[in-house]
């Protein structure tokens, strides 16, 4: 009996390893997948001349494949999970200490073309709906070596120099790494609408137009409202 448990247990212990090793490989295809559509992206805007030229604007988003409008992520319609990560200056910010408020949380990365278009959109859009309650929460997917003291210091004044350039005015979170999977991240940049009930009312994975951009932050705004 007891050599049984053992041979259970151990099969048990291989078949949880596998899946382990599964999602670990189906998550490095996915960004290895990824940085090619990136690269891809990026060769689209490089001059004749062979020169790089200066980051892309709004102007330029025609440029860039459109989000994918057959795409429904799971989580819609659904309440926002919750996580805590910590922002440039290291301190601990709950999604929860939000609740009550309409949110945009856009899942970016610095070396994302199609983010340098929308950031900018964001930030006016901040300003514009502010009064509203609205709030714009910037989760960085770049990798970060936390197991390198020196890396990560670099890698972390990395995305806050990103942050100074792109004059990008709402709170920045890092390790994105650690709730992805909870929020079913398969491309950059993805952006979530959450209601004041904290349920995601809309969602957008690529560059979508500004326009649907900001309808979906309307959804935001006047869903969850009491009178």
């Amino acid at each position: 009996m007891f050599r049984r448990n053992v041979l259970v247990l151990a099969a048990i212990v291989a078949a949880l390893a596998l899946m382990f090793s599964a999602g670990v490989m189906n998550y490095r295809q996915r960004r290895r997948e990824q940085q090619a559509r990136v690269q891809s992206w990026k060769m689209q805007l490089v001059p004749a001349d062979g020169q790089a030229g200066a980051a892309p604007d709004a102007s330029s988003a025609a440029d860039f494949p459109a989000g994918d409008d057959g795409y429904t992520t799971p989580l819609n319609g659904k309440q926002a999970p919750n996580f805590t990560l910590q922002n440039l200056s290291g301190q601990q910010v709950s999604l929860a200490s939000y609740k009550g408020r309409p949110l945009v949380i856009d899942f970016w990365a610095t070396w994302c073309e199609p983010c340098k278009i929308e950031i900018p959109w964001f930030e006016k859009l901040h300003d514009q709906y502010a009064s509203q309650g609205l709030e714009i929460i910037g989760v960085s997917t770049d990798d970060l070596d936390k197991d390198d003291p020196a890396k990560l210091f670099t890698e972390k004044r990395a995305i806050s120099d990103f942050v100074a350039k792109m004059h990008m005015n709402y709170p920045i979170l890092l390790g994105a790494d650690s709730v992805e999977d909870r929020w079913d991240i398969d491309a950059t940049p993805t952006t979530f609408f959450i209601d004041r009930n904290g349920k995601i009312v809309a969602s957008t994975v690529g560059l979508a137009p500004r326009d649907e951009i900001e309808a979906d932050i309307k959804k935001a705004i006047g869903g969850g409202a009491t009178s």
